[in-house]
């Protein structure tokens, strides 16, 4: 390359580390706009799965006067909410409202031949005050399903005959009982009905009965059973017309009702995000215990459990099943009422000294009906998020130099004019592909400057206390230019949508790969004994020993273990979730082990054995797991960034403490390991003279 072209990119580079600065002071005020919306919202419901509690009542000898008891002892504890579902015939049962029968079942109840070709559904109803209710449930239900509903009577009890075998007809859902939001509203609780988008054909008409009669009954909130919701299944009828989303959306918006959306489902709800968009994104964020976890869940975990839903990651509705089981152990039905109790107002002889309800209390949560975010932004947001992105394009372009310098202008020209194109022909693509590099990009720069400046300063004469000295200097600046890529990726994804995980940051697996791989080239192919394919060829060079193969195998176990662990699906051991509850319960908030426990530590070790050994610079190369997972946590955008912030500088200050504890006994293990050599020495001369 010319030498003019050389100059400018040296040049250039320079430039560039102040567009990035100045991109990193632009997102400052976003990040703070960001902050007053997660404090917006501080009022928490613990629920209760309402068909549960009926249920469980159905196997007790009076089943009202249970469910009545339990309601009271649950409300007492905290439980200020109920969910409730589309009725079916089989709830209504437990309910006590009605006696389902097949065509057998009720000709022996009536002392009759079951008649041939007869298959129907036969219902009684035992309370005359909710007769009419109860029948307009059903006649409106099974009409919506194609079966015919005729009266029937017997014992001078009325009923009515069902069109639809039993095993169907007891699947079929219907309204959410009117009867049974009434009497939990009348108890003081929250109720929030889930509804699906099952019914073969959508009735908008019929759905804003439903939405108006949920309103009139004081429900400000719904949530949605099965994989989509409601209007999906019916699509626009021609252009310009609405689809069903949007019209169930106006019906949301009219009668003032947000969502509730559930974290963690086996397949997302179809139809959720853009139906979030159209009610302006009054959605607030729910997790659910299920009836698996419940029925081994102990009363210390759960209370764990629901505090770091609600603190880390903007929970708002917490839902506690408690489906019954049939212990053959104890020889009983069993249930988790009181797991929850404990759980919930604290038992010293559960285990739990202090409840879930207190615990929240201490974190400015309070028990109450929840609202959704108030969103607030900067009022000149728009420009500073187009500095931030100028930042990262930027940060992503001097990355670039550092491994081809004479590609560093082109590729930042290329980045403008790409950026620009993608943003306005799809502009979530363009930030979401954005966030991700420039997330990769600052940690990976930040190691690769500290390998600049360890090599520039290696020296054998450097005593341990300099050395020491200036690894902590260089710990410190290197961990900030890493997080350099924290403000801008926080700009960058700075929406509703991402806090309620409605979108996503995308490329985790990515950037806990790729700033390790990048660091590792730039260490053992950009050394400063030779060219790159000098490095390469003297490497591939390289005689393999048994040693070598033993520890590619290790690393490469290592490897495929940490890539496992990325990501909200890898498992964890007992253990590690008892050591994550001992930091939780120690610290208030808990700092990520790949950080505090390996990363920094490495990171800062490295870094006092590099100044004198050019070979420790691999710790430096493990340590990078510590820098891009302070990136990682701040990408876990549904987590308040006030929590965020403390969990990376514990983890710094933490590491920083173990990082010197293994820098001491690096130091007294060299000094024996000196005077055992100089032992051995002086007596091979005395041996020899």
């Amino acid at each position: 390359m010319p030498q003019w072209w050389n100059r400018l990119n040296r040049r250039m580079a320079g430039w560039l580390w102040w567009v990035v600065l100045v991109g990193v002071i632009a997102s400052l005020p976003v990040m703070y706009a960001r902050s007053q919306t997660e404090s917006s919202a501080d009022q928490t419901a613990i629920v209760i799965d309402y068909k549960d509690l009926l249920q469980i009542g159905a196997t007790q000898a009076d089943p009202p006067a249970y469910v009545s008891q339990q309601l009271d002892k649950l409300k007492q504890a905290g439980v200020n909410g109920a969910i409730v579902y589309e009725s079916t015939l089989e709830e209504l049962a437990w309910s006590g409202e009605i006696s389902v029968y097949s065509t057998a079942e009720a000709a022996t109840l009536q002392g009759k031949v079951p008649t041939p070709g007869d298959n129907r559904t036969y219902v009684l109803f035992l309370k005359p005050e909710d007769e009419a209710t109860v029948r307009q449930l059903i006649a409106d239900g099974f009409a919506r399903h194609g079966a015919d509903v005729a009266d029937w009577s017997f014992d001078g009890r009325n009923g009515v005959a069902i069109g639809m075998g039993k095993d169907d007809a007891t699947l079929r859902p219907m309204e959410p009982n009117p009867i049974e939001i009434k009497k939990l509203r009348d108890a003081g609780l929250w109720v929030v009905p889930r509804l699906s988008d099952r019914f073969e054909k959508f009735d908008p008409e019929l759905l804003n009965q439903w939405i108006k009669s949920f309103k009139a009954m004081g429900i400000d909130r719904i949530s949605f059973d099965g994989d989509a919701v409601p209007g999906l299944s019916k699509p626009s009828p021609e252009p310009g017309k609405p689809d069903g989303i949007q019209e169930f959306a106006y019906i949301l918006k009219n009668n003032g009702i947000g969502i509730a959306s559930f974290e963690n489902l086996k397949a997302p709800v179809r139809g959720l995000s853009k139906l979030s968009n159209l009610i302006d994104y009054d959605v607030i964020r729910a997790h659910s215990v299920t009836d698996q976890e419940m029925a081994t869940i102990k009363a210390d975990a759960l209370a764990d459990r629901i505090l770091l839903a609600v603190k880390d990651r903007n929970i708002r509705l917490v839902f506690l099943n408690s489906i019954p089981s049939r212990d053959g152990v104890k020889g009983k039905v069993t249930s988790p009422l009181k797991t929850i109790e404990d759980a919930l107002q604290g038992n010293e002889d559960a285990g739990v000294p202090q409840g879930a309800v207190d615990k929240l209390e201490q974190f400015g949560f309070t028990i109450g009906t929840p609202h959704a975010f108030t969103v607030h932004h900067e009022p000149a947001e728009t420009a500073l998020r187009g500095l931030a992105m100028l930042g990262g394009i930027a940060l992503v372009a001097l990355v670039v130099g550092m491994f081809l310098p004479s590609w560093l202008t082109i590729v930042f020209a290329l980045g403008l004019v790409g950026g620009a194109g993608l943003y306005v022909l799809k502009p979530t693509l363009m930030v979401q592909a954005l966030a991700l590099f420039a997330a990769i990009a600052a940690p990976t720069a930040a190691v690769i400057l500290l390998v600049r400046r360890l090599r520039a300063n290696r020296s054998d004469e450097l005593s341990a206390g300099r050395r020491l000295g200036s690894a902590v200097l260089l710990y410190v600046r290197t961990a900030v230019l890493s997080m350099a890529a924290i403000p801008l990726v926080v700009a960058l994804l700075n929406h509703i949508s991402y806090n309620l995980v409605l979108q996503q940051f995308r490329g985790v697996s990515l950037l806990h790969a790729a700033p390790i791989g990048l660091a590792a080239i730039y260490v053992f192919l950009y050394g400063p004994g030779g060219s790159v394919i000098a490095n390469a060829r003297r490497i591939l060079n390289t005689p393999i020993t048994v040693l070598w193969v033993a520890a590619i195998a290790v690393l490469g176990a290592a490897g495929i273990y940490y890539m496992t662990r990325t990501g909200n699906a890898g498992q964890v051991s007992g253990i590690e979730l008892t050591f994550r509850s001992f930091l939780e319960n120690t610290f208030g908030v808990r700092p990520r082990t790949k950080e505090f426990l390996i990363g920094h530590p490495l990171m800062l070790a490295g870094i006092f054995l590099t100044l004198r050994y050019r070979y420790a610079a691999f710790l430096i190369v493990a340590g990078t797991i510590a820098q891009l997972s302070m990136v990682d946590t701040f990408a876990h955008i549904h987590t308040p960034l006030i929590l965020s912030i403390s969990r990376v500088l514990l983890g710094l200050g933490l590491g920083l403490i173990i990082g010197l504890v293994l820098i001491a006994l690096w130091q007294i293990g060299e000094r024996i390991w000196k005077r055992v050599s100089l032992r051995e020495v002086r007596e091979v001369r005395g041996a020899n003279s």
